[in-house]
């Protein structure tokens, strides 16, 4: 099979569309053929050797996508031909992908292969951040870090669909039109003094921020109110500064840490999860921005183009 890899860490250059060996099903496994892989932050990551990899190289990345069953190897709860998407399963840039029984979602019809791949790590992960990291209330004033990109459509849309009042935080004035028609009420750009005109627009700050970038964390303290939150779930502009305790007993604020994998803990919470979703998505509730599409054998292209920050909304890879 045909597979998206890389020997050695570095740029996009080291990617290579190589033949692989086929996956060997455990028991408890089923293969599944991809027909549209989602593309994230943390493969650029894991391509520049800063986070974590499973295997040996050549390294397949990648961790979400969907595709139809083509070995059932004996599971009775599906069979050929059956719809299958997941969020967390690893060598998801390949053909061919062993998928776990715990980890595999079934895909309703009326979600595409592609909105599939758009939505499960980020629209679960937007769904954990409103959920469990902060429970997002009426009347609450959020600050949504990048929130054009794949996450910040979502918690945008999600936050309002809960009554809150959302700020938003991007790049360009393209993208800043993307999140007010997503429902922001304000967007600023970082180019601006965001900060100010943040406290000036909320009065006394923000009930919670949302923080992806990293080395605007001590910024997103400041913008939050006495008694705020912010949720730290990313570091996509640079490593985050160090936090002095001092800054979080000052204004009584609180600092959360927001990681998926700590919440798809079971086979049930992860299609409970992913059922709320879908039913977010064909309800209309939210709306999924239409994915840019890279062949997988075009991923050193797709890893340019995410990397230059000119993307709006996701980027799926289909073989």
């Amino acid at each position: 099979m045909k597979a998206l890899t890389f020997s050695t860490f570095g740029s996009p250059d080291v990617l290579q569309y190589i033949d692989v060996v086929e996956p060997v099903l455990k028991k408890g496994e089923l293969m599944v053929q991809m027909m549209a892989i989602g593309l994230n932050y943390a493969d650029v990551y894991r391509r520049q050797g800063n986070y974590h990899l499973k295997g040996e190289p050549p390294f397949i990345a990648g961790y979400e996508g969907a595709g139809v069953v083509v070995n059932s190897n004996g599971v009775n709860e599906f069979k050929n031909g059956d719809r299958v998407c997941f969020a967390d399963v690893p060598f998801a840039n390949a053909e061919l992908v062993a998928v776990p029984l715990s980890h595999i979602i079934p895909l309703p019809n009326s979600i595409s292969f592609e909105t599939a791949a758009t939505v499960m790590l980020q629209g679960l992960t937007a769904q954990y951040l409103t959920n469990d990291s902060y429970v997002i209330k009426q009347n609450d004033t959020v600050l949504i870090h990048a929130c054009a990109g794949g996450v910040g459509q979502l918690l945008v849309q999600i936050c309002k669909m809960k009554k809150a009042t959302v700020v938003g935080l991007t790049s360009s004035n393209e993208k800043a039109l993307v999140a007010k028609q997503n429902g922001a009420e304000e967007v600023f750009l970082y180019s601006d003094d965001w900060v100010s005109k943040v406290k000036q627009f909320t009065f006394k700050g923000c009930s919670v921020v949302y923080e992806s970038v990293g080395t605007t964390l001590l910024e997103s303290f400041v913008a939050t109110k006495e008694c705020g939150t912010v949720v730290f779930f990313g570091f996509s502009g640079g490593n985050p500064p160090v936090i002095d305790p001092r800054v979080l007993m000052d204004g009584s604020k609180t600092l959360v840490g927001g990681d998926l994998w700590s919440y798809l803990i079971s086979k049930e919470d992860r299609i409970k999860r992913s059922n709320e979703l879908f039913d977010w998505i064909t309800t209309t509730k939210i709306k999924i921005h239409k994915p840019t599409i890279f062949a997988l054998k075009d991923g050193k292209a797709a890893h340019e183009f995410i990397e230059s920050r000119k993307s709006i909304g996701k980027i799926v890879l289909v073989p």
